[in-house]
C-alpha cells in the first residue's frame, strides 16, 4: 500500500479521493437508498484493490492493465444496482440473464479482491459456506439440507440484503468509514504525537516508563483508529526501540506494544468499529455497547501496565530521565483543539445521538479545526485570534438552522481563505487524510462484504441452529465446557481472519446458543468478540505478535507466547462477565455487586501477575507464583466457597509477602 510519503499513481489518488468524498456526501445528505450506497461502497472498495494489489497479494506502484480493467468493471457493476434499483427490487428472487452474470462476477471479484487483500484463510472459510449451500443436502442427517440451486445462491449472496450488501456492508458503508476517517484526519493533524508527548510527559520518568508510554500511547491511539495490527506498526516504530533501549527484552516490549494495540478494539467510544456492527445485530443503542466495554477495556489495560511495573521491578528497570520526558502540560497547550473532536464525539454518542451523526460532526469539526489553525496562525494579536474563533464557533453553531450544509459553506469558505494565505499545507492534510482515509477503509470494508457470503449462507440454510443445537446440548451438562468451546472457536477462526469478520460469524453461529443457556445478550455477543481480538495475540498465528516482530527483532511465537501472559484479562474478565453479568453492567444485582466483582477481577488479574512475572515488592519464589496463580483461579471460578478461598489465600499469600519485605528492609537498613 502506498504510504503517505510516496506520491501515489494518479488514478489510485484520485480514485481514493471519490470514495472518501462519496461516503462524505451520502452520509451528510442521503441522496441514494442504502442498498445503492451499499452497492458502490463495495465497488469503490474493489476498484481499489486491483489498483493497489496484483494477483499474488503484493502492493503495486503502479496499476496494472488487468487492474484497471477490472477494477473500472467492478464499479460499471455497481452502478448497475442504481440505473435499475427499481427493476431489481420488482423482479427481486427472479434474475433475468444481465443479474447473473453481474452477480457471480461481483462474488468471484469480493472473494479475488478479500484473497489480494489478506490472503486465503477467510476466503477459504467462506467459500466452504458456498460449499454448504450448493451441496448440504449430500452430506449426513445432522447437517443436511433441502438443497439450493446455483441461481438461488447467487441472488441470495449478490443481489439480496443477506450477502455481500448485508448487514456488515450496511455498518461498513456508514459508521466505519466516517469514524476510520475520523481517525485519519486526527493522525494527518498530529493526534499520534500529542498522545507519544502525553504519555511520555505522564509516566515516561516512573519505574519501567518506556513501556508505560507504550501502553498509553498504543491504548489512546486505539481508541480513534480501531485497528489492532496497524497501531502495532505505527506506534511501535517508536515504543519498542525505546522498551529495548532501557533494558526490556526483545520479546517483552514486542508483547506489551502488541497487547497495548489490540487493546484499542476493546476501549470505547470507537471499538475497533465493531460496536457499531454489534449494536446492528442485537439491536440495542451503542451506549449500551460502549458501557458494558468500559470496566473490562479498563481492566485489561490494568493488567498491562501492571505486567509493565512488575517486569520492571523484577529486572531493575528505571524511567527516563525526567528532564528529557516533554511536559504533557505543554504538549496539551500546544496541540489541546485536536481533543475536541474526540471530546464532542463521546458527548454525542452518549448523549443518545446516532453514530451516524456523531461520526459525521465529529469529523466535520476535526476538518473545521484543523483548517481553521491554519487560518488562525495569520491573524497576529491574540485578540484578533479569540475573534477568529469565537466567529468560527457561532458559525458552526447554525448548523442547528441549516443543517449540515452550514458545514459545508464553512469548509468551502475556509478553503478559499487558506488559498489566499497561500497555505498549500494545511489543504494538503485535508487531502491526504481523505486518501488515507479510504485506504485504510479497505481491510476493513472488503472482509465486511465477503463475510457477507457466511451471513447469507446461514440465512439461506439455517445453519446456526444445527451449531447452536451442539453448544445447547453441551451446555446442558456444563455451561463452562459451553464456554470453553466458543472460546476455541474464535481463537481457531480469528487466527487467519480480522476481529470484524470473526465477530460477524461467530457471533451468527456461537453467540445465539450462548443466548439460550442464559448468558444475557451483549454478555453473548462480547464473549465471542472478546475472543476474536485474543486470537490476534495467540500463537501459532498471532497477527499482532507476528507484526511486532520484525521492529523488535525477535521470534513472532516468543512474542505471541509473552502476550498471552500480559493480556490475560482479555482471557479472564469474557468468563468473569458470564458468571457476574455486572461486570459488564448488566443485571439488576446492583451498585455493591458490581463493585465487589470489579474489586475480585482486579485482585485476580493482579495475582496472576504476580505469578506470570514472578515479583511484587520483591521476587517471588516458585510455590508462591504457583499460590498467586491458584488464587486468582478460584477467584475467576464462580462455584460455592471459592472466592472465599481465593480472598483467604490471596490474604495469607500477599500479607506474608509483604511482612517478609518489610523485615528484610528492617534488616538491611540495620
Amino acid at each position: 500500500m502506498n504510504s503517505a510519503n510516496t506520491r501515489p499513481h494518479a488514478l489510485i489518488f484520485y480514485g481514493a479521493l471519490a470514495f472518501s468524498i462519496f461516503q462524505i456526501v451520502t452520509a451528510a445528505f442521503s441522496p441514494l437508498s442504502t442498498t445503492v450506497v451499499r452497492a458502490i461502497h463495495v465497488g469503490f472498495l474493489l476498484f481499489l484493490v486491483y489498483q493497489l494489489y496484483g494477483v499474488r497479494g503484493q502492493s503495486l506502484s503502479r496499476p496494472s492493465v488487468w487492474g484497471m480493467l477490472l477494477g473500472a468493471l467492478a464499479l460499471l457493476f455497481a452502478f448497475y444496482h442504481w440505473w435499475f434499483e427499481a427493476d431489481l427490487i420488482y423482479r427481486a428472487g427472479d434474475m433475468n440473464q444481465a443479474d447473473w452474470v453481474i452477480g457471480s462476477v461481483t462474488l468471484v471479484m469480493v472473494f479475488d479482491a478479500a484473497r489480494r487483500l489478506m490472503g486465503w484463510a477467510l476466503p477459504l472459510i467462506c467459500l466452504a459456506f458456498v460449499g454448504y449451500a450448493l451441496f448440504g443436502q449430500y452430506l449426513p442427517d445432522a447437517l443436511m439440507h433441502r438443497g439450493y440451486g446455483l441461481d438461488q445462491v447467487v441472488s441470495q449472496l449478490a443481489f439480496s440484503t443477506e450477502g455481500i450488501y448485508g448487514t456488515p456492508t450496511y455498518v461498513s458503508s456508514s459508521y466505519i468509514f466516517l469514524f476510520i476517517l475520523f481517525g485519519a484526519f486526527l493522525e494527518q493533524a498530529g493526534m499520534l504525537k500529542l498522545f507519544n508527548d502525553v504519555a511520555i510527559g505522564s509516566v515516561g520518568h516512573t519505574r519501567g516508563g518506556p513501556a508505560k508510554v507504550s501502553v498509553l500511547s498504543s491504548g489512546m491511539m486505539g481508541t480513534i483508529n480501531g485497528s489492532g495490527v496497524a497501531n502495532v506498526v505505527s506506534t511501535g516504530q517508536f515504543t519498542i526501540p525505546l522498551m529495548k533501549k532501557f533494558g526490556y527484552r526483545a520479546e517483552f516490549a514486542g508483547a506489551v506494544e502488541a497487547t497495548s494495540s489490540m487493546g484499542g478494539q476493546i476501549m470505547p467510544p470507537v471499538m475497533g468499529a465493531v460496536a457499531f456492527i454489534m449494536a446492528e445485530t442485537i439491536n440495542v443503542p451503542y451506549v449500551e455497547i460502549t458501557k458494558a466495554a468500559l470496566i473490562p477495556a479498563v481492566l485489561y489495560f490494568f493488567t498491562v501496565f501492571l505486567m509493565v511495573h512488575l517486569e520492571a521491578g523484577r529486572a531493575g528497570l528505571h524511567g527516563l530521565p525526567k528532564e528529557e520526558c516533554p511536559s504533557p502540560l505543554a504538549a496539551l497547550k500546544s496541540r489541546w483543539y485536536l481533543l475536541l473532536p474526540l471530546v464532542a464525539l463521546v458527548v454525542m454518542l452518549f448523549s443518545g445521538f446516532t453514530p451516524l451523526f456523531a461520526g459525521m460532526m465529529g469529523l466535520a469539526l476535526t476538518v473545521v479545526l484543523i483548517m481553521g489553525n491554519g487560518i488562525a496562525k495569520h491573524l497576529g494579536p491574540k485578540g484578533l485570534r479569540y475573534a477568529f474563533w469565537i466567529g468560527l464557533g457561532l458559525a458552526c453553531a447554525t448548523f442547528n438552522q441549516f443543517g449540515i450544509t452550514a458545514i459545508f459553506v464553512i469548509v468551502a469558505v475556509l478553503t478559499v481563505l487558506l488559498l489566499a494565505k497561500r497555505e498549500q499545507g494545511i489543504l494538503s492534510t485535508v487531502v491526504n487524510a481523505l486518501y488515507q482515509g479510504a485506504l485504510h477503509a479497505l481491510p476493513v470494508g472488503v472482509a465486511c462484504a465477503l463475510v457477507g457470503v457466511i451471513i447469507g449462507v446461514i440465512s439461506l440454510t439455517g445453519a446456526a441452529t444445527i451449531v447452536a443445537g451442539y453448544i445447547i446440548q453441551l451446555g446442558e451438562h456444563s455451561l463452562l465446557l459451553s464456554l470453553a468451546l466458543t472460546m476455541l472457536t474464535c481463537l481457531v477462526l480469528g487466527m487467519g481472519i480480522p476481529t470484524i469478520p470473526n465477530y460477524i460469524i461467530t457471533s451468527s453461529i456461537a453467540a445465539p446458543a450462548l443466548l439460550e443457556l442464559g448468558v444475557p445478550l451483549i454478555v453473548s455477543h462480547m464473549f465471542v468478540f472478546y475472543f476474536g481480538i485474543m486470537a490476534d495475540l495467540t500463537p501459532p498465528v498471532a497477527l499482532a505478535a507476528f507484526a511486532a516482530s520484525p521492529i523488535a527483532k525477535a521470534s513472532g511465537l516468543k512474542i505471541g507466547i509473552r502476550s498471552l501472559q500480559i493480556a490475560i484479562a482479555g482471557f479472564v474478565v469474557p468468563y468473569m462477565a458470564v458468571y457476574a453479568p455486572e461486570l459488564m453492567l448488566q443485571g439488576d444485582a446492583g451498585l455493591l455487586a458490581t463493585v465487589f466483582v470489579v474489586f475480585k477481577a482486579l485482585l485476580a488479574v493482579s495475582l496472576w501477575g504476580m505469578g506470570a512475572i514472578g515479583y511484587w515488592l520483591r521476587p517471588f519464589a516458585w510455590w508462591e507464583r504457583l499460590a498467586a496463580v491458584a488464587a486468582a483461579a478460584l477467584l475467576v471460578f464462580s462455584l460455592p466457597l471459592t472466592d472465599e478461598l481465593g480472598l483467604g489465600l490471596a490474604a495469607l499469600l500477599l500479607g506474608r509477602h509483604c511482612w517478609q519485605y518489610r523485615r528484610q528492609r528492617a534488616l538491611a537498613v540495620a
